[in-house]
C-alpha cells in the first residue's frame, strides 16, 4: 500500500506512522523552510518508517509532482485547513482526476464544513466542544486537559488511519475512491458514546467527579504512597473488591455514593502507610486491579515486568518508543527505518515513484535534497 503525506503536526502524522507501521510505504511531502517537527528530526517518531521529499508546494510544478505522486498512491493523507489544498492544486478533485481510486484522507479540527471549520483551533478546544473535556478533572476545580492523547491522537488521527483503511478497502472492490473527512470534535463526540448511553439510562452523572468511571467512586481512583508515587486502584466488579479490601485491609461498600466520601478517606490513609514498591509486593499476581502509575521514562526503561516481557517499548535507531500496535500473529509490524531528515529522500524517492526530471525540479528549486 502506498500512501503520500503531506507534512504537517500531530493527528495526520500520527495517522501516517500508524499505516507505516504496519507497512505501508509512506512518502511524507515536507516543505521548505521550518519543519513541522522543531526538534531534532531524527527524533520525531511519528515519521518513523517514512519517506521524505521536500516540494515548494506554492510552486505550481510543486503541485503537478504532488498529482503525480497521487496518481501512483492509494492514499493521500493531508492536515490543511479546509480550502488550503485545493488553493494549491493539490486537493481531493485536483488527485482524484489522475487516480479516480485514490482514497483522499483530511484531517482537521472542526472537519470540512460548519462555522468553525475555517477557524483555529487545537486538542484543547475540540475536546471543549465535544462535551468531553467537561467530564474530566475534580469536582471542585475546572475541567483537566488530558495532554493532547484523547482528541488529537485517539478522535483524530487514529480515526483517520481506520477511515483511511475502510475507505481503501471500498476502493479495491469498486475502482472508486472516495474522501474521509476526519475532524477531531466528531471523533472526540465518538469516543463518548458509552457515556451518553449511560446519560440517557440515569447511570452518570453530566458533572465532574459524580461518577464511577471519572475518579469519584473510592474503587476507581488514583492514591498516595507513603514515598510519593501514586497506585492505580479499579476494582470495580464485587469479587475484585473482595480481593483489594482484604488486601488492603479497609471493609466498606463502594456501591453505595453516599458511602465514596469516608470509604475513600480510609483506602488513602491505609495506601499512605507503605511505600509503592511495599504495596506492589502486596498486590502481586492477584485480581485486585491495581498498578503502579509509572512515569514516561519509567515505563519505556521497563519500570514493569509486564512491559519488558510484551516488549511494549522498543529501542529502534538509538531512541527507546513505543512498539508498534496492535499485534499480528501472520503479518507482524515492524520499525523499519529512523524518522527522516526533511528532503532526505527527495531525489531517489521521486524517481522511485515515476517522477520524470528529478534533476531538473532540483535545479529550479522545486525540489530540494537534504
Amino acid at each position: 500500500m502506498r500512501i503520500v503525506e503531506i507534512a504537517g503536526i500531530g493527528p495526520a502524522p500520527f495517522a501516517g506512522m500508524l499505516l507505516a507501521d504496519l507497512g505501508a510505504e509512506v512518502l511524507r511531502v515536507d516543505r521548505p523552510g521550518a519543519p513541522a517537527h522543531p526538534g531534532d528530526p531524527r527524533h520525531d517518531l511519528l515519521g518513523r518508517g517514512k519517506r521524505s521529499v521536500v516540494l515548494d508546494l506554492k510552486r505550481p510544478e510543486a503541485a503537478e509532482v504532488v498529482r503525480h505522486l497521487a496518481g501512483r498512491a492509494d492514499a493521500l493523507i493531508e492536515g490543511f485547513r479546509p480550502g488550503v489544498a485545493e488553493r494549491l492544486g493539490i486537493g481531493p478533485d485536483d488527485c482524484r482526476q489522475v487516480n479516480p481510486a485514490l482514497v483522499y484522507g483530511r484531517m482537521t479540527g472542526w472537519g470540512q464544513d460548519g462555522p468553525l471549520a475555517p477557524t483555529a483551533g487545537h486538542d484543547i478546544t475540540y475536546l471543549a466542544l465535544s462535551g468531553v473535556l467537561h467530564a474530566i478533572g475534580p469536582a471542585d476545580g475546572p475541567p483537566v486537559p488530558p495532554v493532547n492523547l484523547l482528541g488529537d491522537y485517539g478522535g483524530g488521527g487514529m480515526l483517520l488511519a481506520f477511515g483511511v483503511m475502510a475507505a481503501a478497502w471500498s476502493a479495491r472492490r469498486t475502482g472508486v475512491g472516495q474522501v474521509v473527512d476526519a475532524s477531531i470534535v466528531d471523533g472526540a463526540a465518538l469516543l463518548s458514546a458509552q457515556l451518553h448511553g449511560f446519560l440517557r439510562e440515569g447511570m452518570w452523572a453530566d458533572r465532574r467527579g459524580a461518577n464511577l468511571l471519572d475518579g469519584a467512586a473510592p474503587n476507581y481512583g488514583v492514591y498516595t504512597t507513603s514515598d510519593g508515587h501514586h497506585l492505580a486502584v479499579g476494582p470495580l466488579e464485587p469479587k475484585f473488591w473482595a480481593e483489594f479490601s482484604a488486601r488492603v485491609g479497609v471493609d466498606g461498600n463502594p456501591y453505595d455514593p453516599a458511602d465514596w466520601p469516608a470509604l475513600r478517606e480510609r483506602i488513602a490513609e491505609r495506601i499512605a502507610t507503605r511505600t509503592r514498591a511495599e504495596w506492589l509486593d502486596v498486590f502481586d499476581g492477584s485480581d485486585a486491579c491495581v498498578a503502579p502509575v509509572l512515569s514516561l521514562s519509567e515505563a519505556a526503561a521497563g519500570g514493569h515486568p509486564h512491559l519488558a516481557a510484551r516488549g511494549t517499548f522498543v529501542e529502534s535507531h538509538g531512541v527507546t518508543q513505543p512498539a508498534p500496535a496492535p499485534r499480528f500473529s501472520a503479518t507482524p509490524a515492524a520499525l523499519t527505518s529512523p524518522p527522516p531528515l526533511p528532503g532526505e529522500h527527495t531525489r531517489q524517492a521521486l524517481a522511485d515513484w515515476g517522477v520524470a526530471g528529478v534533476g531538473g525540479l532540483l535545479d529550479a528549486g522545486v525540489a530540494i535534497q537534504a
